[in-house]
């Protein structure tokens, strides 16, 4: 390994002298124009709709919620609260600028995407770089920012953002290299910020503490490194940004704790395609065993050097949050998609930094990271979603539900009979139209009724609910016929099993007096996509 405090190598020269240049400049500049033509593209790829369904709906509550509605009372969401509260900033500039809510949202992303890419800059000033590996990082940390695509904003997305300045400096860490207070904490706090969103992240940073630790007793024996880590202040800053937040949750948002976690462990957590095992043989958590089985080995040599490893185990931590959630989305395994393209690409650089001459590893540098950068960027098109959503948009399911909502309901509230996230957001979003329902969609519901009624009805009596059921039952009903949107949007398809005939939301609901009475001088005018769209006639 390098020593910690070597100068870092240099960068190929693109000039010769003023005013002219040589083949060779000119051929590194144009490497250079390709190396980070991947990461241009996929910027302008994620600017254009659709914008991730999940991200459209957390977006339209933190607006409902700005707009006066009571999270966790009157918005019922599984979502610890966090992510609302961050996404309060998007949703204000969008109801006090003139862009729209999706706009305010991609806008604040890209603040924050250049912010840890000007991190990432600083924080590896100092550190012993060959000119192959300066010249990859310089190419493939932009990349991996956008290269998610359709996940861009992903909670997930999100947390491997922040998990990348996060990780350079855990290898500053580790090899003892110096790191300025302000910079340092102000990257862990960002981090302990991005890993507070889903408890199940923070395995992440326990990991790459661990190796932290393990590099500081290798390098100073075990009492002198054991005490270096007690005294380093990044982990502690961490700390008190998760027991600061976990503490304001009950006293805060007292519901979250009282009402909603009880629902989400017994009717949510099952919902699903996968089990607990079954997960790890999904396409994407199935090629993440496959390439971190190749990738975590090589890290481990001890030439791979300490970023590769804070890479490789934030990538690991990644994978077992994903694992955890057993769910098998696409979002869930979007950090893996940026950390271990991420290692592999760093230790693919380090090998040709130590096995060619320096002459020929400064030569090589921009084309190589440009090769590596193209090649991620191929394959994440290819084994994708990206760009091909933004490309179909217009065509797809949410592009034409988003062109009926925008003729039928535009900046109207509706109320929403279905089980989907997508495409019912960002349909609404685009529409700019506010859902009146209390949960995102009609997922208690589905919970609920993932078996038949004991007795065979299709639909439970009023009696036999449990207090989930009765509650959206309830709810429902009384606040469509207390404020009666102008639209009303009914999925076709209940996502319910079959059970002595098919599920309809309408059916149910109308069962219920309030309902009925309030429902009276809707009239369908269009079907689009498995929606229904009711019209109210005044």
């Amino acid at each position: 390994m390098t020593p910690p405090d070597q100068a870092p190598a240099r960068l190929p020269p693109i000039h010769t002298k003023a005013g002219s240049s040589s083949p060779m400049a000119a051929a590194t500049r144009l490497a250079v124009v390709l190396a980070l033509l991947p990461a241009a593209f996929w910027g302008l790829t994620v600017l254009f709709p659709p914008l991730n369904h999940d991200v459209a709906a957390i977006l339209n509550f933190s607006e409902r919620w700005l707009a006066g509605e009571a999270l966790y009372r009157d918005l019922i969401d599984v979502n610890p609260p966090l992510i609302f509260v961050l996404t309060l900033l998007p949703a204000a500039i969008g109801a006090w600028t003139p862009l729209d809510g999706p706009q305010s949202l991609l806008l604040c992303m890209l603040v924050l995407c250049g912010i840890v890419w000007r991190m990432t800059v600083l924080l590896r000033r100092g550190r012993a770089e060959g000119p192959v590996e300066a010249a990859m990082l310089s190419a493939a940390i932009p990349l991996v920012l956008f290269v998610v695509g359709y996940d861009f904003a992903q909670r997930e997305h999100l947390m491997g953002v922040v998990a990348i300045p996060y990780a350079i400096l855990a290898a500053r860490r580790a090899e003892g290299l110096p790191t300025g207070r302000g910079l340092a904490l102000g990257t862990a706090l960002l981090a302990a910020v991005g890993f507070a969103l889903k408890p199940h992240f923070l395995v992440l940073p326990g990991l790459i503490e661990l190796l932290v630790l393990a590099h500081r007793v290798l390098r100073l024996g075990a009492w002198t490194g054991l005490r270096a880590s007690l005294r380093d202040a990044v982990p502690w800053a961490m700390l008190a940004v998760w027991v600061g937040y976990l503490a304001a949750i009950p006293l805060l948002f007292p519901d979250y704790f009282g009402y909603v976690l009880p629902l989400v462990w017994v009717y949510y957590l099952d919902l699903g395609v996968f089990g607990i095992f079954g997960v790890l043989l999904s396409n994407r958590l199935g090629t993440a065993i496959v390439a971190m089985a190749i990738l975590l080995p090589l890290a481990a040599r001890p030439g791979a050097g300490a970023l590769a490893q804070a890479f490789a185990m934030a990538a690991l931590g990644a994978f077992i949050s994903a694992w955890v959630q057993h769910k098998g989305w696409t979002y869930h395994a979007a950090p893996l998609l940026m950390l271990i393209p991420l290692a592999a690409m760093l230790l693919a650089a380090r090998w040709a930094d130590r096995n060619l001459s320096p002459a020929r590893a400064k030569t090589a540098a921009w084309p190589f990271a440009a090769v590596l950068a193209g090649l991620l960027a191929l394959l994440t098109a290819y084994g994708g979603e990206s760009p091909w959503r933004e490309i179909q948009f217009r065509g797809s399911k949410a592009g034409l539900l988003t062109a009926k909502l925008r003729q039928d309901a535009l900046g109207e509230r509706l109320l929403v009979l279905s089980p989907d996230i997508f495409p019912v957001y960002p349909a609404l979003n685009y529409a700019r139209a506010q859902s009146t329902l209390r949960t995102m969609n009609l997922w208690l519901l589905q919970g609920v009724y993932l078996e038949c009624p004991a007795n065979g009805a299709r639909y439970r009596e009023t009696w036999e609910m449990s207090r989930a059921e009765f509650f959206v039952y309830r709810t429902v009903a009384e606040d469509f016929a207390a404020a009666p949107p102008s639209v009303v949007l009914v999925a076709t398809n209940p996502l319910i099993p079959w059970c002595n005939g098919q599920f309809d939301f309408l059916d149910y609901f109308r069962r219920h007096p309030l309902f009925d009475a309030a429902f009276a001088p809707y009239r369908q005018t269009g079907e689009v996509e498995g929606y229904r769209i009711y019209t109210r006639e005044d």
